[in-house]
């Protein structure tokens, strides 16, 4: 008994130390700028400077002179969004994507409370171009808790969250049962709680087969925002259909109108 506890207790204090490589999946190459797309780079709050791309808009319409922030996931970076800012450029609005630190060669590592500064020096950026009234926030998995922090403080055009999750201990104790989440997580973005606190209007997307955030997450956020959430049938959390797809692109471009 005395061997197993301790080894229980050494395994749970390794994972304590270690969650966050457990939590954020960073690339770093991100190749060279889009054909479209401009480099752009804005400073954060406690002196980082940060890359992104912007993609202006390809076709006039009724969403001309809207731009969408982009907050990525837990994994990759802005390169694997390049797909969702062309399909929205097609549509008539500008796109930022950008990479949070420590992701696409930017400096520091991934915290909570340094995604949501990244965030903040994105939003400040575009707001050099953009009244914040013609800014829609676009938040995928992880990105939902890091825009939702922001849109509980700041009135935009729209939110729209993709397979968003309750706060992130639940999707945590969804995988791993057996294991204490919720006393040893730090990074809790709690989405569900900051929903109360949106006052702009919100959209929420999500597939039904989603493997990695629970579809019943992902309702729940949308009953808590007091609307009907916009389902993708069969679709899985890395789907194309869910990271770019038709369903996800219309309720973008709908929202930013």
């Amino acid at each position: 008994m005395i061997v197993v506890l301790s080894v229980t207790v050494l395994l749970v204090g390794l994972l304590y130390l270690a969650q966050r490589k457990l939590i954020y999946f960073p690339s770093q190459e991100t190749g060279p700028v889009p054909t479209g797309m401009t480099e752009v780079s804005f400073g954060t709050a406690d002196g980082l400077t940060l890359r992104g791309w912007l993609s202006a808009p390809l076709e006039p319409s009724p969403g001309q002179g809207t731009a969408v922030l982009v907050a990525n996931g837990n994994g990759g970076n802005r390169a694997g969004r390049v797909p969702l800012a062309r399909a929205l450029s097609e549509r008539g609005l500008t796109v930022l994507l950008f990479d949070y630190r420590g992701y696409g060669g930017n400096p520091g590592s991934p915290t909570e409370s340094g995604l949501f500064l990244d965030v903040r020096a994105a939003f400040d950026y575009l707001r050099a171009s953009f009244d914040s009234q013609r800014i829609v926030l676009f938040g995928e998995s992880l990105g939902t808790g890091v825009v939702t922090d922001l849109a509980a403080e700041q009135p935009v055009r729209a939110v729209v969250l993709r397979s968003p999750f309750t706060d992130l201990a639940s999707v945590g104790a969804a995988h791993y049962p057996f294991l204490p989440v919720r006393l040893l997580l730090r990074d809790r973005f709690p989405v569900l709680d900051k929903v109360s606190s949106v006052e702009s209007p919100m959209t929420v997307v999500y597939g039904t087969a989603d493997g990695t955030v629970p579809p019943a997450q992902s309702i729940a956020v949308a009953e808590r925002a007091g609307i009907a959430p916009i389902a993708v049938p069969g679709a899985d959390h890395n789907d194309a259909v869910l990271a770019y797809g038709p369903q996800l692109i219309d309720a973008i471009t709908a929202a930013a109108k």
